[in-house]
């Protein structure tokens, strides 16, 4: 066995682990799914690949012409390796996080990466060490590769958790379960809901943005306790069936479906497969003789829920849950819920026509079941804005931030901007890298959004060169003065032109946060 080469190629195979921590961090931010994570290989194969085909192709010629420099070679490559993965995790919008499953990945890889050098060692082969610094510089090969091999683990591990769950669950005889879905609206109704329903009963919801499959599991597995007595899923989907995967292990009894839209076009292919994977829910509850409230607002939802059985509400007064009067000041907005022909008025620190929808359809479901009118008043006075969606700040040099971050729907976008027009007397930034997953609709909506930006804004702020073109587009055909449109590469750079130009009389919206897999 050749030392040098089994050194080279040990310090090749860390070098590998090292570089492996950005592609699954994009591979996470992917849901796991390779396809979405293959959509950013094409986007991101620039300098930095090119320089790393360079060092392999040099590593080879080495091996092949002198042992000791393709040692000192390798050598010299692991600090760089390791120094480039913890600048791009520092620099990172979403980090990497090291769950059990990274873990499984990381390990699955390491074996795969030992074996390979143990047996180039063991048949002294340079053929096989070249085919080893091959694969240790081909991060999408080894990364799919840990994907795969981990992948029956991961099923199993799943399985096993999803069976527990719906165990808990059947021996909760008198729990309520509620599922709330929609393109948008989903992660606030669900909150809105559970503070509501906290005036009557014992809740627990799905936290934050916990809508997969795992998310349910995990918060059944965690949160549920013999006490509870009415548990809110959010149910998220990124394809045909998600929603069924969910209430099979949930098993709602009441739905809300928030809202239909252009929203992960690039996996359901179009707004027709949307609908239907958000019907699933309704299907289920429907099935079972339960209820399902869906916002009679929304167009798409209207034409499916002609026949009887469905629960509308929204700004109707056909409606059986509508809301009426709506009026918006400083503080927030006030409006009267109109519940079953019961009028209940309201308001509430919250901005925004979704939010009213919003507040109106966790409201009718608290008013069936049997929250008195004087509690929901109350509660809903006591809201206050879900993270990151529309959520007031005091922000740089006592500027107002508007913290829409995870908002990534087009009609949910405009009507920020709607809100960030309002703030009267003040100066009005926005900072956004536009919208992601719309398939085709995508430059349309992100140019519905520049042109929205356009007329409201005294500064644009786009975050991505490439991503911010459409946006870019739409501005350019208005009188906005070019001086005020400042395109940049991160949202660091966002940061540094903000501290420039905040004070007391500046409003800023923050409209989306795009994670790493979308940068560009």
């Amino acid at each position: 066995m050749d030392w040098m080469l089994f050194a080279a190629g040990f310090f090749a195979v860390l070098g590998a682990l090292c570089a492996l921590v950005r592609h699954v961090q994009i591979l996470q931010q992917s849901s796991y799914y390779p396809s979405r994570y293959s959509g950013w290989l094409r986007t991101a194969f620039g300098a930095n690949a090119v320089f790393s085909l360079f060092v392999m192709a040099i590593l080879i010629a080495l091996l092949f012409l002198s042992p000791l420099a393709c040692l000192i070679a390798a050598a010299i490559s692991l600090p760089f390796r390791l120094i480039r993965a913890v600048k791009l995790q520092k620099s990172a919008i979403k980090k990497l996080v090291v769950t059990a499953r990274v873990k499984r990945l990381f390990l699955a890889v390491a074996i795969f990466l030992a074996i390979f050098l143990a047996l180039a060692a063991w048949l002294d082969s340079k053929i096989l060490y070249a085919v080893l610094y091959a694969v240790c510089f081909a991060q999408p090969l080894l990364t799919l590769c840990g994907w795969g091999l981990t992948l029956p683990i991961e099923k199993a591990i799943a399985r096993h958790y999803k069976n527990d769950a719906k165990q808990i669950l059947r021996e909760h005889k008198d729990l309520t379960v509620i599922g709330v879905t929609g393109s948008y609206g989903k992660t606030s109704t669900k909150f809105i809901l559970a503070r509501l329903l906290e005036e009557g009963f014992n809740v627990v919801a799905t936290p934050e943005s916990f809508n997969t499959p795992m998310g349910v599991v995990r918060t059944v597995r965690e949160k549920l306790r013999p006490q509870t007595q009415i548990f809110i899923c959010e149910m998220g989907a990124k394809n045909v069936g998600d929603i069924r995967e969910i209430c099979e292990i949930a098993d709602p009894s009441i739905g809300i479906i928030t809202s239909v839209g252009p929203q992960h076009l690039e996996t359901f292919g179009s707004i027709e497969q949307v609908a239907k994977t958000k019907f699933e829910l309704a299907d289920w509850v429907l099935g079972k003789n339960g209820s399902a409230f869906v916002n009679g607002d929304n167009e798409i939802i209207r034409q499916r829920t002609m026949a009887p059985g469905f629960q509308r509400y929204g700004t109707d007064a056909t409606f059986p849950y509508y809301a009426a009067n709506i009026r918006y000041h400083a503080g927030g907005s006030a409006f009267d819920l109109i519940l079953d022909g019961e009028r209940v008025p309201v308001e509430t620190k919250l901005l925004g026509m979704h939010n009213v929808l919003n507040i109106t359809a966790a409201a009718a479901v608290a008013h069936t079941l049997g929250i008195e009118a004087d509690a929901i008043r109350y509660a809903v006075s006591q809201l206050t804005a879900t993270p990151h969606r529309l959520e007031l700040k005091r922000f740089l040099a006592g500027s107002t931030l508007i913290d829409d971050a995870y908002n990534a729907n087009p009609e949910g976008c405009l009507e920020a901007v709607r809100v960030l027009g309002a703030f009267d007397g003040m100066k009005k930034v926005i900072v956004t890298p536009g919208l992601v997953e719309l398939g085709e609709k995508e430059y349309e909506a992100n140019y519905a959004l520049g042109l929205a930006a356009a007329k409201v804004c005294d500064t644009i702020i786009l975050v991505g060169q490439k991503r911010s073109v459409p946006l870019a587009d739409a501005i350019k055909t208005t009188p906005f003065p070019a001086e005020a449109l400042h395109i940049v590469d991160r949202f660091a750079d966002a940061m540094e032109v903000l501290t420039e130009l905040a004070d007391l009389k500046t409003v800023i919206l923050f409209e989306n946060d795009l994670p790493d897999n979308y940068a560009g």
